[in-house]
């Protein structure tokens, strides 16, 4: 049998009885039982039903979420009871009686079912959408690359962009020297403003202001490492369902964060034979009305390349056409080589909006102390107060970058000697010199000359190594017979690549460059012998 007691659009209710209706007005105890009462009304919007089946399926009101709260033992035949009572206690804000409270008696015993806008209590606790959308191509593969090095030869991990793993590499004594007074002084110790100091605002600023883009403290947003910077810059400008357009070879970063707060990503690609420049038709022809921005990384992980002026200008007019603003991770700026110039892409702009991304990590050789900032140029007032604001509210969500390092900031940026900077770069093109000619008279390998940052990418021709898939199983095979490291391009979404980190020793490039020679001479076939073994498959 099945009584269902519901409502209609007009707001009378109604009693269904095995098929039977009848007005919810006239006296419920004749049409359920011979038995039964019922104890308050159920009017206007509210609803309850109950079946043979034995649960008490919804209950729902004007202000109610509709929620399941039977079961079994409203089952009238399972209890074999002649009578029940269903008592509606207490009221809803607007006066109506609340179905807070159900009962069930049976021959004069009350049963309490429990509230009916509660639940039962049982543990049911779920990763985040977010987490479960956060996805970093780089560790998904490394980590899924289950190889053991050869036990022959000392492993050379040439996949890191770490430049403090060698111990080659440190920084200046005036850089550690600032840091250890401010410790010293204790003045640094409690909390600072989310988007940092103000006095290490201004330091920032002045260290990058020029006439072509001139910066003001207000300009400066500090935060824990670039990457947080290209966070925050990615989470002011794009929403979700909204497009980013992202280099291809490019930092995996920009696709982790992105797809993690529910925007795309949309690639475009970079050309090896051009010296990684931009495809700009292809870039342009992305661009649709739910592009949020365009990330340009000047110079380059994983390429080392360096735009010229000529080519930065270009890539503002596809922005300038299509009023898409730039998000510029500079985070190797003026890290470049002495035979080209690293030009800020906000210098060049007359109209384009630019959040320009930075820090400490690569070129103060401090990767650890996690600071860095967004820059943001706006000459034509495009972003206004409204991203300035954004930014200082993201920047709220945790407390800023280390302060003793803000505390530091200023002596750090205009104190540090040009030799340091000098001394850098010149071992840096030393190994990128070094690698660059050794593995460009290996058969079967096209490495691209860097111009600057930490990098050198590798093309691998497939066809010369036709026992391996693709670049990953190459790399793979790299480690267990030679001990040597490099990480797949695939990691930028650019198979049928590896990148080198120039990073380490001198000698350390030279034996990592002998290895690689000598496992490619190994598995190198001409192009007979790739076919015969094509054929052997």
């Amino acid at each position: 049998m099945l009584y269902v007691f519901e409502h209609g659009c007009n707001g009378e209710g109604r009693v269904v009885l095995g098929g039977e209706s009848s007005p919810l007005w006239e006296p419920m105890a004749k049409r359920l039982s011979p038995n039964a009462q019922f104890g308050g009304l159920f009017h206007g919007q509210e609803s309850a039903g109950i079946s043979s089946q034995g649960d008490l399926s919804w209950m729902k009101s004007r202000d109610w979420t509709p929620k399941l709260i039977g079961g079994s033992l409203f089952a009238a035949e399972a209890l074999r009871m002649d009578s029940y009572l269903i008592e509606v206690n207490g009221h809803d804000d607007h006066g109506d009686h609340a179905m807070l409270d159900v009962h069930l008696k049976t021959n004069g015993n009350s049963i309490p079912l429990g509230k009916a806008k509660g639940r039962k209590p049982r543990w049911a606790v779920r990763a985040s959408e977010m987490s479960k959308k956060t996805f970093n191509p780089v560790r998904a593969i490394v980590d899924s690359m289950k190889v053991e090095p050869n036990p022959k030869k000392a492993m050379i991990s040439l996949s890191l962009g770490d430049p403090t793993v060698f111990g080659n590499l440190p920084t200046n004594s005036e850089v550690t020297r600032a840091v250890k007074e401010v410790l010293d002084s204790g003045r640094c110790n409690g909390y600072a403003p989310s988007v940092g100091y103000q006095s290490c605002r201004e330091a920032v600023a002045a260290f990058y202001t020029c006439p072509e883009a001139p910066l003001e403290a207000q300009d400066v947003i500090l935060t824990s490492g670039c990457s947080q910077a290209i966070e925050l810059a990615l989470a002011v400008l794009a929403n979700p369902g909204q497009n980013i357009l992202v280099p291809r070879p490019g930092f995996s970063l920009y696709k982790t964060l992105a797809l993690s707060m529910g925007i795309e990503v949309k690639l475009y690609n970079l050309l090896p034979e051009k010296a990684w420049e931009i495809d700009l038709k292809h870039l342009e022809s992305l661009v649709d009305e739910k592009t949020a921005c365009l990330i340009v990384n000047n110079p380059s992980n994983p390429c080392g390349s360096v735009f010229s002026k000529r080519h930065l200008q270009k890539i503002l007019a596809v922005a300038s056409r299509q009023c898409v603003p730039i998000l510029a991770d500079e985070i190797y700026g003026d890290m470049v080589f002495d035979d080209c110039k690293f030009e800020p892409i906000a210098t060049l702009s007359t109209n384009v909006p630019i959040l320009s991304c930075g820090g400490l990590a690569k070129r103060w050789l401090v990767p650890g102390w996690r600071m860095g900032w967004i820059l943001i140029h706006d000459r034509r007032d495009i972003f206004g107060n409204e991203i300035r604001d954004g930014l200082v509210r993201l920047s709220q969500r945790i407390l800023g970058p280390c302060t003793l390092v803000q505390g530091a900031l200023e002596r750090i940026l205009h104190r540090t000697p040009p030799e340091f900077y000098h001394n850098t770069l010149s071992i840096l093109k030393s190994n990128a010199d070094l690698c660059y000619t050794a593995l460009s008279a290996i058969p079967g390998l096209r490495p691209v000359r860097p111009a600057g940052a930490m990098y050198l990418m590798v093309e691998i021709e497939m066809e010369h190594f036709p026992e391996f898939e693709n670049d990953v199983e190459f790399t793979e095979r790299l480690i267990s017979e030679q001990s040597v490291f490099c990480l797949p391009a695939t990691c930028f979404e650019y198979p049928n690549f590896f990148r080198v980190v120039i990073t380490v020793p001198e000698e350390m490039i030279l034996e990592a460059c002998s290895r690689i020679q000598e496992f490619c001479e190994m598995h190198y076939q001409g192009a007979e012998g790739a076919q015969d073994l094509e054929c052997d498959k």
